[in-house]
Order: C-alpha cells, then structure tokens, then sequence
C-alpha cells in the first residue's frame, strides 16, 4: 500500500474519531474533505504532496462552508431561547429593589438569588422592572 493513500485514510478515521469524542459538526467536515482526498489519492497515483495539501486545505474550507450555509441554519429552534440565559430569561420580571441603585449600582433578590442591576438612582423598596442583562448585571427601569 503506499504511504499516501494510507495517510489520508488515516487522517479521515482520526478526525471522524475527534468528531466522535468532541461533537461539534466541525471535525466531521474535515474528515469529509481527508476522505475526498484519500479517494482522489487512491484512484489518482502520482498527484505530488502539495497538491494533496492544498486540495485538503480547499476541501475542508469549501465543506465547512457548505455546512455553515445548508446545515447550520436548519436546526430546530428551541422552544425555551432563554433556557441556559439565566440572565435572560429574568426580562421582563418586576422587582423591588432590594438594595437603593447609587450611582448607577444597586441590587435586587430574586427567589433565592442577589443579582446587581444598573439602572437610574433610586431608593430600596421601588419596584423595578429587568428590561436587559449585561453579563451578570441586569438593566432596570423604574416599574409604571
């Protein structure tokens, strides 16, 4: 067997394995465009080194592509977006403030959790309402 051609169908398995133990969509890809190679390279003798890299580089580069374009936007949407968005998903809610917001700071207890909130100054006790999070931070509004 030559070398090349059980190179190529060795990157293949290799990285169809790492797709296997780290899913993610994006070594399988690469493993597609190994495969085309390893076929090319079987059928085809004598196609010189560099150009068996460069047709992997191309491949691989066109087959993530056309999962990005054709595969990745067809995922089913969740039902629940703000699911693992803890921040997120408080939008909407109102609140007192649990501690006044001073300049610009301030904190808020919702069921168990304090969460710090930015927002206009305001006393302890008003109601707020959680109109965006910046990372940990929820954004409030004075409550109408």
């Amino acid at each position: 067997m030559r070398w090349d051609v059980f190179t190529w169908a060795a990157v293949a398995l290799l990285l169809f394995a790492a797709e296997t133990l780290a899913p993610g969509a994006f070594m399988l890809w690469l493993g597609f465009a190994a495969a085309a190679v390893f076929l090319a390279v079987l059928f085809i003798p004598g196609i010189p080194v560099l150009a068996q890299v460069a047709a992997f580089v191309v491949l691989s580069f066109l087959s993530i592509q056309a999962y990005r374009t054709w595969f990745r936007g067809r995922e089913r949407q969740s039902d629940q977006p703000a699911l693992n968005r803890r921040a997120a998903a408080l939008v909407g809610r109102i609140v007192p403030l649990e501690r006044g917001i001073v300049q610009g700071h301030g904190r808020v207890q919702i069921a168990d959790a304090y969460w710090d909130v930015a927002g206009p100054d305001l006393p302890a006790g008003t109601p707020v309402r959680i109109v965006g999070a910046e990372g940990m931070t929820l954004q409030v509004e004075v409550a109408a």
